[in-house]
């Protein structure tokens, strides 16, 4: 496959993005810094807002991040268009006391599995400590530790059927290593907030995940594939990140949101299931003049893309999908179908999508899962039924999803982040 200079650039973007963003909390916190240096004004929760027509503003809630750009002639019942996606990925959150002294010396850091991870793509990697840290004054700081943690495996010579089948259990085979020695005084913790320049003692609260260091990189025949962790699912934050960024809307307020905690059903402050994304619809259209009655004429004309990464068709396990839908790494977005919902695409949704990959010129596909094993979901249905907008669930293809280190071709990011740019061009 030729790879277009245009498509290696955005990976090389995507690739900084990714590098930028270990945790949900650096995702907003790196989007949002992107839309400020791109002339949006930062939004606070806490303020009174006051919106031009033809402004743009971003927000940030803990892990998630909205930013939306007006018409010149935006009005009370102009309708939104809306890109959406998560910040979070599948992985390990560290426990509170996380400090241990293991058997043989080694000293130990105790961490809860977050959502479903592929556990043993995680073991033998070189992996950080990212997030924040909240100190007793209630200021939040941003924190990454580099190379901290690895999670050993079992040498052969003591497990010989371990080719026959590797059984992890969760937490006596995860707890990653992190220094050797009988220091009493060894606190990964008091490490970790001392690189936040906070003091262990003024420690009040914190959220940090574990996550791979290994950068992300094109490989491969051409270099036309893509390796990196937290594909899921910071690859379609990135691709509707540029997207609204670049957006010069008309017709409907264009908007970009994701949230954090999808990975975990989303029922949080922060996630799709939770208060945010409707209470700064709402607030702009009472910005705009709009009560309940043209508040819903806007919503009934809106339109929302729901995008996370999807399942290509491995080589290796091809039975495991449907036989006549067979997205293919390369062959451009997938349109996600689901007749229980778990995707939120209609008839009406999938001609819109449609239409907007044949405008950006992006060639689509679509996907639907073997009946004989279930899909996962997305934030669509959630912002569907809390919202009441049309909703389309799309994504990019990729293989080893959920694992630490995902795969996925160069041209595919690149072909979503136009076709969701002619979303927002409606």
């Amino acid at each position: 496959m030729t790879v277009p200079d245009a498509a290696r650039a955005h990976v090389d973007d995507l690739a900084a993005f990714i590098t930028a963003s270990p945790s949900s909390y650096h995702a907003a916190a790196e989007a949002s810094r992107r839309l400020v240096d791109g002339g949006f004004v930062r939004l606070h929760e806490t303020d009174a807002w006051t919106l031009e027509p033809g402004g743009r503003y971003v927000v940030v809630r803990d892990g998630s991040v909205i930013a939306f750009a007006l018409p010149d002639a935006a009005h009370a019942t102009t309708p939104f268009a809306i890109v959406g996606a998560h910040t979070d990925s599948p992985g390990f959150k560290l426990k509170p006391k996380p400090t241990s002294s293991g058997p043989g010396g080694w000293l130990q850091a105790g961490v809860e599995v977050y959502g479903g991870p592929l556990l043993n793509s995680w073991l033998d990697r070189e992996l950080e400590l990212a997030g924040r840290i909240v100190d007793v004054d209630g200021a939040e700081h941003l924190v990454r530790t580099g190379p901290l943690l690895r999670i050993p495996q079992l040498a052969v010579h003591l497990d010989r059927s371990v080719n026959e089948g590797l059984a992890l259990d969760k937490q006596r085979h995860t707890q990653p290593v992190w220094g050797v020695g009988e220091d009493d005084d060894a606190d990964v913790l008091a490490d970790v907030a001392a690189l936040a320049c906070v003091p262990a003692e003024r420690v009040g609260g914190y959220d940090l995940v574990v996550a791979d260091t290994q950068p992300p990189r094109a490989f491969g025949a051409g270099e036309a594939l893509f390796a990196a962790g937290r594909l899921d699912n910071l690859l379609s934050t990135h691709a509707a990140l540029l997207a609204v960024r670049d957006a010069r809307p008309s017709g409907a307020i264009a908007m970009f949101a994701a949230f954090d905690h999808e990975e975990i059903g989303s029922a949080s402050r922060s996630g799709a299931a939770g208060p945010f994304h409707e209470e700064v619809l709402v607030r702009i259209s009472a910005a705009l003049g709009a009560g309940p009655e043209e508040r819903a004429r806007a919503y009934a004309a809106s339109f929302h893309v729901s995008s996370d990464v999807g399942h290509a068709v491995h080589p290796n396990y091809a039975d495991r999908h449907d036989p006549a839908n067979r997205p293919v790494a390369g062959g451009g977005p997938i349109l996600k179908i689901n007749a229980n919902q778990r995707y939120a695409t209609d008839a009406h949704g999938a001609a819109v999508w449609s239409a907007a990959c044949a405008a950006a010129d992006v060639p689509s596909q679509e996907f639907v899962s073997n009946n004989a094993i279930p899909c996962g979901s997305t934030i669509g249905p959630i912002a569907a039924t809390r919202l009441g907008i049309r909703t389309v669930d799309v994504g990019v293809p990729i293989l080893s999803m959920h694992s630490a280190r995902e795969l996925a071709s160069v041209v595919d990011p690149w072909y979503l982040t136009r076709a969701m740019s002619a979303v927002l061009a409606r």
